[in-house]
Protein backbone atom coordinates (compact mmCIF):
# COMPACT_ATOMS: atom_id res chain seq x y z
CA UNK A 1 0.00 0.00 0.00
CA UNK A 2 1.27 3.47 -0.75
CA UNK A 3 2.12 5.39 2.38
CA UNK A 4 1.60 9.12 2.75
CA UNK A 5 2.19 12.07 5.01
CA UNK A 6 -1.13 13.62 4.18
CA UNK A 7 -2.24 16.69 6.13
CA UNK A 8 -5.15 16.35 8.57
CA UNK A 9 -8.57 16.00 6.96
CA UNK A 10 -9.53 19.64 7.07
CA UNK A 11 -12.25 21.41 5.11
CA UNK A 12 -10.71 23.26 2.17
CA UNK A 13 -12.48 25.35 -0.42
CA UNK A 14 -11.48 27.67 -3.22
CA UNK A 15 -12.99 31.16 -3.33
CA UNK A 16 -16.07 31.46 -5.56
CA UNK A 17 -17.26 34.33 -7.73
CA UNK A 18 -18.77 36.16 -4.75
CA UNK A 19 -15.35 36.43 -3.07
CA UNK A 20 -13.35 37.62 -6.06
CA UNK A 21 -13.20 41.10 -7.68
CA UNK A 22 -15.52 41.52 -10.65
CA UNK A 23 -13.32 44.28 -12.06
CA UNK A 24 -10.10 46.17 -11.47
CA UNK A 25 -12.01 49.43 -11.99
CA UNK A 26 -11.98 51.68 -8.92
CA UNK A 27 -15.70 52.44 -9.51
CA UNK A 28 -16.76 48.78 -9.35
CA UNK A 29 -18.91 47.17 -6.65
CA UNK A 30 -16.11 44.84 -5.54
CA UNK A 31 -16.10 43.30 -2.09
CA UNK A 32 -13.68 44.76 0.50
CA UNK A 33 -10.08 43.68 0.05
CA UNK A 34 -10.16 40.56 2.25
CA UNK A 35 -7.41 37.94 2.53
CA UNK A 36 -8.42 34.75 0.71
CA UNK A 37 -6.92 31.36 1.52
CA UNK A 38 -5.97 29.34 -1.56
CA UNK A 39 -4.63 25.82 -0.79
CA UNK A 40 -1.29 24.75 -2.24
CA UNK A 41 0.50 21.39 -2.45
CA UNK A 42 1.29 21.39 1.29
CA UNK A 43 -2.43 21.43 2.20
CA UNK A 44 -3.57 18.63 -0.12
CA UNK A 45 -3.21 14.82 0.20
CA UNK A 46 -0.24 13.35 -1.66
CA UNK A 47 -1.82 9.89 -1.75
CA UNK A 48 -5.21 8.22 -1.41
CA UNK A 49 -3.61 5.25 0.33
CA UNK A 50 -4.48 2.74 -2.39
CA UNK A 51 -2.36 -0.13 -3.64
CA UNK A 52 -0.04 0.33 -6.60
CA UNK A 53 -1.87 -1.57 -9.36
CA UNK A 54 0.85 -4.05 -10.37
CA UNK A 55 4.57 -4.79 -10.27
CA UNK A 56 5.17 -3.56 -13.83
CA UNK A 57 4.10 0.06 -13.42
CA UNK A 58 6.97 1.21 -11.19
CA UNK A 59 9.82 -0.05 -13.44
CA UNK A 60 7.92 1.24 -16.49
CA UNK A 61 7.92 4.77 -15.04
CA UNK A 62 11.62 4.53 -14.17
CA UNK A 63 12.40 3.29 -17.69
CA UNK A 64 10.72 6.31 -19.28
CA UNK A 65 12.32 8.81 -16.91
CA UNK A 66 15.82 7.35 -17.11
CA UNK A 67 15.90 7.17 -20.89
CA UNK A 68 14.39 10.59 -21.62
CA UNK A 69 16.41 12.53 -19.04
CA UNK A 70 19.34 13.35 -21.40
CA UNK A 71 16.81 14.89 -23.81
CA UNK A 72 15.27 16.98 -21.03
CA UNK A 73 18.70 18.11 -19.86
CA UNK A 74 19.33 19.54 -23.34
CA UNK A 75 15.91 21.20 -23.52
CA UNK A 76 16.22 22.59 -19.98
CA UNK A 77 19.85 23.54 -19.20
CA UNK A 78 18.36 25.62 -16.37
CA UNK A 79 16.78 22.42 -14.90
CA UNK A 80 13.32 24.01 -14.89
CA UNK A 81 11.09 20.99 -15.44
CA UNK A 82 9.28 18.30 -13.46
CA UNK A 83 8.45 14.66 -14.00
CA UNK A 84 5.57 13.13 -12.09
CA UNK A 85 5.22 9.39 -11.55
CA UNK A 86 1.83 8.37 -10.15
CA UNK A 87 1.59 11.68 -8.29
CA UNK A 88 -1.53 13.81 -8.13
CA UNK A 89 -2.53 16.72 -10.32
CA UNK A 90 -5.15 18.75 -8.44
CA UNK A 91 -7.60 20.54 -10.72
CA UNK A 92 -10.45 21.35 -8.30
CA UNK A 93 -11.50 21.18 -4.66
CA UNK A 94 -13.80 18.21 -4.07
CA UNK A 95 -15.15 16.11 -1.22
CA UNK A 96 -13.15 14.04 -0.40
CA UNK A 97 -10.13 15.99 -1.60
CA UNK A 98 -8.62 13.22 -3.75
CA UNK A 99 -11.70 13.36 -6.02
CA UNK A 100 -10.36 16.66 -7.25
CA UNK A 101 -7.17 15.07 -8.55
CA UNK A 102 -5.95 12.62 -11.17
CA UNK A 103 -2.66 10.76 -10.86
CA UNK A 104 -1.10 10.03 -14.26
CA UNK A 105 1.33 7.14 -14.14
CA UNK A 106 3.88 9.39 -15.86
CA UNK A 107 3.86 13.03 -16.90
CA UNK A 108 6.25 15.80 -17.84
CA UNK A 109 5.80 19.52 -17.14
CA UNK A 110 8.14 22.00 -18.85
CA UNK A 111 9.31 25.34 -17.50
CA UNK A 112 8.43 24.89 -13.83
CA UNK A 113 10.91 24.75 -10.93
CA UNK A 114 11.68 21.29 -9.54
CA UNK A 115 10.93 22.56 -6.02
CA UNK A 116 8.51 25.06 -4.50
CA UNK A 117 9.93 27.29 -1.77
CA UNK A 118 12.74 24.79 -1.28
CA UNK A 119 10.35 21.84 -0.83
CA UNK A 120 9.81 18.84 -3.09
CA UNK A 121 6.27 18.92 -4.43
CA UNK A 122 3.75 16.68 -2.70
CA UNK A 123 1.51 17.07 -5.75
CA UNK A 124 0.98 19.39 -8.70
CA UNK A 125 -1.68 22.04 -8.04
CA UNK A 126 -3.02 23.33 -11.34
CA UNK A 127 -4.68 26.48 -9.99
CA UNK A 128 -1.37 27.46 -8.38
CA UNK A 129 1.06 26.55 -11.18
CA UNK A 130 -1.17 27.21 -14.24
CA UNK A 131 1.17 25.37 -16.66
CA UNK A 132 -0.29 22.00 -17.76
CA UNK A 133 1.85 18.93 -18.45
CA UNK A 134 3.09 18.60 -22.02
CA UNK A 135 2.23 14.90 -21.92
CA UNK A 136 0.38 12.62 -19.50
CA UNK A 137 0.58 8.83 -19.77
CA UNK A 138 -1.70 6.25 -18.18
CA UNK A 139 -0.70 2.59 -17.83
CA UNK A 140 -3.72 0.31 -18.20
CA UNK A 141 -4.02 -2.47 -15.62
CA UNK A 142 -7.70 -3.33 -16.17
CA UNK A 143 -9.72 -3.29 -19.38
CA UNK A 144 -8.81 0.31 -20.29
CA UNK A 145 -12.29 1.73 -19.66
CA UNK A 146 -11.08 3.91 -16.78
CA UNK A 147 -8.42 5.58 -18.93
CA UNK A 148 -10.92 6.15 -21.79
CA UNK A 149 -13.81 7.31 -19.62
CA UNK A 150 -15.32 10.52 -21.05
CA UNK A 151 -17.99 10.97 -18.35
CA UNK A 152 -18.30 14.75 -17.83
CA UNK A 153 -18.58 16.66 -14.59
CA UNK A 154 -22.24 17.61 -14.14
CA UNK A 155 -22.63 21.03 -12.57
CA UNK A 156 -25.02 21.22 -9.68
CA UNK A 157 -25.67 20.38 -6.08
CA UNK A 158 -23.56 17.20 -5.92
CA UNK A 159 -20.74 18.53 -8.09
CA UNK A 160 -18.02 18.29 -5.42
CA UNK A 161 -18.69 14.58 -4.77
CA UNK A 162 -18.66 13.46 -8.42
CA UNK A 163 -15.73 11.72 -10.05
CA UNK A 164 -15.72 12.52 -13.78
CA UNK A 165 -13.95 10.29 -16.28
CA UNK A 166 -10.18 10.49 -16.64
CA UNK A 167 -10.25 11.10 -20.37
CA UNK A 168 -12.71 14.00 -19.88
CA UNK A 169 -10.56 15.55 -17.14
CA UNK A 170 -7.44 15.43 -19.30
CA UNK A 171 -9.21 16.68 -22.43
CA UNK A 172 -11.41 19.39 -20.93
CA UNK A 173 -9.69 20.55 -17.73
CA UNK A 174 -5.96 19.76 -17.48
CA UNK A 175 -5.47 19.79 -21.27
CA UNK A 176 -1.98 18.38 -21.79
CA UNK A 177 -1.19 18.66 -25.52
CA UNK A 178 -0.58 14.89 -25.57
CA UNK A 179 -2.31 12.07 -23.70
CA UNK A 180 -1.13 8.47 -24.08
CA UNK A 181 -2.74 5.19 -22.97
CA UNK A 182 -0.30 2.27 -22.73
CA UNK A 183 -1.52 -1.32 -22.48
CA UNK A 184 1.08 -3.96 -21.75
CA UNK A 185 -1.40 -6.84 -22.28
CA UNK A 186 -2.28 -5.97 -25.90
CA UNK A 187 0.51 -4.72 -26.23
CA UNK A 188 0.10 -1.23 -27.62
CA UNK A 189 -0.12 2.49 -27.01
CA UNK A 190 -2.71 5.06 -28.09
CA UNK A 191 -1.53 8.66 -28.38
CA UNK A 192 -3.95 11.57 -28.50
CA UNK A 193 -3.15 15.13 -29.53
CA UNK A 194 -5.19 18.11 -28.40
CA UNK A 195 -6.80 19.84 -31.37
CA UNK A 196 -8.90 22.78 -30.25
CA UNK A 197 -11.23 21.45 -27.56
CA UNK A 198 -10.94 17.75 -28.41
CA UNK A 199 -8.33 15.01 -28.46
CA UNK A 200 -7.59 13.43 -31.83
CA UNK A 201 -5.95 10.02 -32.19
CA UNK A 202 -2.40 10.28 -33.55
CA UNK A 203 -1.48 7.91 -36.38
CA UNK A 204 1.72 5.90 -36.15
CA UNK A 205 4.58 6.83 -38.47
CA UNK A 206 6.44 4.44 -40.80
CA UNK A 207 8.34 3.03 -37.80
CA UNK A 208 5.14 2.31 -35.88
CA UNK A 209 5.98 5.14 -33.47
CA UNK A 210 4.03 8.19 -32.32
CA UNK A 211 5.90 11.51 -32.59
CA UNK A 212 5.88 14.06 -29.76
CA UNK A 213 7.41 16.98 -31.72
CA UNK A 214 7.90 19.37 -28.78
CA UNK A 215 10.21 16.80 -27.16
CA UNK A 216 11.79 15.57 -30.38
CA UNK A 217 10.94 11.98 -29.43
CA UNK A 218 8.63 9.18 -30.54
CA UNK A 219 6.69 6.75 -28.34
CA UNK A 220 6.41 3.09 -29.21
CA UNK A 221 6.55 -0.49 -27.98
CA UNK A 222 9.89 -2.23 -27.44
CA UNK A 223 9.98 -5.92 -26.55
CA UNK A 224 12.90 -6.93 -24.39
CA UNK A 225 14.29 -7.31 -20.89
CA UNK A 226 14.36 -4.41 -18.45
CA UNK A 227 15.51 -5.10 -14.91
CA UNK A 228 14.39 -8.74 -14.55
CA UNK A 229 11.22 -8.57 -16.65
CA UNK A 230 10.84 -9.60 -20.28
CA UNK A 231 7.90 -7.50 -21.54
CA UNK A 232 6.65 -5.22 -24.30
CA UNK A 233 7.71 -1.91 -22.71
CA UNK A 234 6.68 1.62 -23.59
CA UNK A 235 9.84 3.41 -24.72
CA UNK A 236 11.10 6.51 -26.51
CA UNK A 237 13.10 6.92 -29.70
CA UNK A 238 14.60 10.09 -31.11
CA UNK A 239 13.17 11.71 -34.25
CA UNK A 240 15.52 9.63 -36.42
CA UNK A 241 14.34 6.35 -34.94
CA UNK A 242 17.23 5.69 -32.53
CA UNK A 243 16.21 4.11 -29.25
CA UNK A 244 16.77 6.33 -26.20
CA UNK A 245 18.84 4.15 -23.90
CA UNK A 246 18.80 3.95 -20.13
CA UNK A 247 21.79 4.89 -17.98
CA UNK A 248 22.53 1.18 -17.50
CA UNK A 249 22.39 0.54 -21.25
CA UNK A 250 24.64 3.54 -21.87
CA UNK A 251 27.11 2.23 -19.30
CA UNK A 252 27.06 -1.22 -20.91
CA UNK A 253 27.70 0.37 -24.32
CA UNK A 254 30.60 2.41 -22.91
CA UNK A 255 32.10 -0.66 -21.24
CA UNK A 256 31.73 -2.65 -24.47
CA UNK A 257 33.48 0.08 -26.47
CA UNK A 258 36.27 0.27 -23.89
CA UNK A 259 36.65 -3.52 -23.99
CA UNK A 260 36.80 -3.43 -27.80
CA UNK A 261 39.43 -0.68 -27.71
CA UNK A 262 41.42 -2.64 -25.14
CA UNK A 263 41.19 -5.79 -27.26
CA UNK A 264 42.28 -3.87 -30.34
CA UNK A 265 45.25 -2.40 -28.47
CA UNK A 266 46.25 -5.85 -27.23
CA UNK A 267 46.05 -7.27 -30.76
CA UNK A 268 48.26 -4.43 -32.02
CA UNK A 269 50.75 -5.10 -29.21
CA UNK A 270 50.88 -8.83 -30.05
CA UNK A 271 51.30 -8.07 -33.77
CA UNK A 272 54.18 -5.68 -33.01
CA UNK A 273 55.80 -8.27 -30.73
CA UNK A 274 55.65 -10.99 -33.41
CA UNK A 275 57.17 -8.63 -35.96
CA UNK A 276 59.96 -7.77 -33.54
CA UNK A 277 60.69 -11.49 -32.99
CA UNK A 278 60.94 -12.05 -36.75
CA UNK A 279 63.34 -9.11 -37.13
CA UNK A 280 65.53 -10.37 -34.29
CA UNK A 281 65.60 -13.87 -35.89
CA UNK A 282 66.95 -12.18 -39.03
CA UNK A 283 69.62 -10.46 -36.97
CA UNK A 284 67.93 -7.09 -37.15
CA UNK A 285 67.49 -5.01 -34.04
CA UNK A 286 63.83 -3.82 -34.10
CA UNK A 287 64.77 -0.88 -31.86
CA UNK A 288 67.15 0.61 -34.42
Amino acid sequence: MTTSNNPPNIKISLPDHTQLPESDNIFSNNQPNTKIFVPDHTHLPESDGTFVKNFQEHPQSILLTDSIRPILEKIHPDQQYCIGQDSGIYWRIAEPLDRGAVSPDWYYIPNVPPKLNGEVRRSYVLWQELIPPLIAIEFVSGDGSEERDKTPLIRGENESTQRPGKFWVYEQIIRPPFYAIYEVKKPGVEVYKLAGTKYELVEANERGHYPIPALGVELGIWSGRYQNLELPWLRCWDSEGNLLTTSEERLETTELLLAQESQKAEQERQRAEKLAEKLRAMGIDPEE
